[in-house]
């Protein structure tokens, strides 16, 4: 079993359509892993197992008659359960939509499976996808399968956790503060936030719009970057409900000649310090980067210490009412303590309009300052979060520290994280991989050479 859950879904793909596999035993065999591993990860929190294995059955069939459906024929996906399946709770891990099922799919999902993707589970995220654990009130807490007394990150964390136990080999999360890349990263599989207006957000609760409407995108996790590269032009483009999505062109990441690229890093954003191991894993990174023919120098944008103040004004903004709001919306009368804690945050930032109007052009002038930086450069290469997966509990007592994603979603440009090394406790340690706006295919080809350089994913003790 083990070559089929540890498998690419880019190489299901072709045994399925090879016929050297079916479908169903694929399908079969990531639900027996999700079953001997989910008591201990409590990542996946709706098993979708007997649809799962009927479109399964549908996807045999469909080849044995000469039809292929798309390039993930009959390979097995798992949803973060923000993101709507028609027929399917969708909680958004708040106690108000424990019973809410949607009646429409997220365009990303009605993508995924227009693809021939088979859903076999939705995964656990904290409440309203707000927090960099993820636990809720309605599902409880997500390990990480590396050391259960840790937290796989959030707020895409059961995605991350599932995904590097082998029971899922591709997935979708979401990213508004670093809620792909931290879960990657703490969990030591590999996940891309795309440029802001790259994919849909529509059924995504709360949804596109507002004046943080370029902060957050959907994007793919999975533990090889090959799946990435497969997965990202299957949910891109315009869907016509979106606003906020841009028709740009897509590039192929094969085609990025590495030895043109020019490559900044840091260890260091100057808000808070990396653990020693952390900046030598980016140290090492740009070395190998180095030896490939990469024009790599250490550098780091003036004034990206202002990145984590001003996530936290723009957030905070209206004192925590709008996340009240929504919570009132949802029909939501008791919240987690992370989401409490976080409002306790935020409270302290609330400001009037006009000292908002000036926070928005603040905004303005450092995306201004950080894109001025990247004329000189193609990549930027620095740490995913000044720790490893921290344990449970932990996470806003050193909120500081996911200040190294924060940045690039005020900048709004690629990200991706391939993992780097590992701690002296045996975690993973991703790199984040920051390329120019709309060039994902430049950060997937060097996600793609660091993974193959560094090793990348490793099999979790479970």
């Amino acid at each position: 079993m083990d070559e089929l859950i540890y498998a690419s879904a880019t190489a299901l793909a072709k045994a399925i359509r090879a016929k050297s596999v079916s479908s169903v035993e694929v399908i079969e065999a990531h639900l027996k892993r999700i079953e001997t591993v989910n008591s201990q990860l409590n990542a996946v929190v709706q098993l979708t197992a007997d649809t799962a294995r009927a479109e399964a059955q549908a996807a045999d069939a469909a080849l044995a008659r000469g039809d292929n459906t798309g390039p993930l024929h009959g390979v097995p996906v798992t949803i973060k359960d923000n993101i709507e399946m028609a027929g399917w709770v969708c909680t958004v891990g708040t106690k108000g939509r424990t019973s809410f099922i949607p009646a429409l799919d997220a365009t990303v999902v009605t993508r995924l499976r227009t693809a021939g993707a088979v859903v076999v589970g939705k995964t656990n995220l904290p409440e309203l996808g707000l927090a960099f654990e993820s636990d809720n009130l309605i599902y409880g807490r997500t390990n990480n399968p590396y050391d259960l007394s840790r937290t796989p990150g959030g707020s895409s964390g059961g995605e991350a956790a599932i995904i590097a136990a082998g029971g899922s080999p591709l997935g979708l999360g979401n990213d508004a503060a670093g809620s792909i890349r931290l879960p990657a990263h703490f969990c030591g599989i590999t996940g891309i936030k795309p440029t802001s207006g790259r994919v849909p957000r529509t059924g995504t609760p709360p949804g596109p719009g507002g004046a943080l409407d370029t902060i957050w995108q959907n994007g793919p996790m999975a533990r090889f970057v090959e799946d990435l590269s497969l997965t990202l032009p299957l949910i891109a483009g315009i869907d016509w409900r979106d606003p906020g999505i841009v028709p740009m062109p897509l590039g192929n990441p094969q085609a990025v000649d590495l030895k043109r690229l020019r490559v900044a890093f840091y260890t260091d954003n100057g808000i808070v310090s990396p653990t020693p191991e952390t900046g030598a894993v980016v140290r090492n990174t740009a070395n190998v980067l180095s030896a490939a023919g990469l024009a790599v120098e250490e550098a780091r944008p003036t004034g990206i210490e202002q990145s984590y103040e001003i996530v936290l004004a723009l957030f905070g903004a209206d004192g925590g009412v709008g996340i009240q709001m929504l919570s009132q919306m949802f029909g939501t009368t008791e919240r987690h303590p992370l989401m409490e804690g976080f409002l306790e945050v935020l409270r302290p930032h609330a400001m009037s309009t006009t000292e908002f109007s000036a926070l928005l052009f603040r905004w303005d002038m450092f995306r201004s300052a950080m894109l001025a930086f990247l004329e000189k450069y193609d990549v930027i290469i620095c740490p995913v979060n000044a720790y490893p997966a921290l344990p449970h509990g932990t996470s806003l007592e050193k909120l500081s520290a996911f200040s190294y994603t924060i940045t690039y979603n005020l900048t709004g440009w690629p990200g991706a994280v391939v993992r780097g090394g590992t701690s002296p406790e045996g975690l993973p340690i991703g790199v984040q991989i920051v390329a120019r706006p709309w060039r994902e295919d430049v950060a997937l080809a060097v996600a793609q050479h660091l993974e193959t350089a560094l090793g990348g994913w490793q099999r979790p003790p479970l």
